[in-house]
């Protein structure tokens, strides 16, 4: 399972935008889309929503034992 830090990135590098490039398109402050790529912890969490809405994405809880069963497949 990826970090956020990692998807985002490699998602938004993917689709060819700089940090400044997506920040824009998604409706967020560039620092924003910083703290995420650089993994910081302190985050708005509808601002992390925004920002994984442009790939379709959303915030959710997932258990760890979920998580611990899918890696061991």
């Amino acid at each position: 399972m990826k970090e956020l830090s990692d998807f985002v990135k490699e998602r938004r590098k993917e689709v060819g935008l700089t940090q400044e490039e997506f920040a824009e398109r998604a409706g967020v402050a560039l620092t924003v889309v910083r703290k995420i790529e650089q993994g910081k912890t302190n985050l708005n969490l509808e601002k992390v929503d925004q920002v994984l809405k442009m790939f379709g994405h959303k915030l959710i809880p997932v258990s760890l034992k979920d998580l611990d069963s899918n890696e061991a497949s």
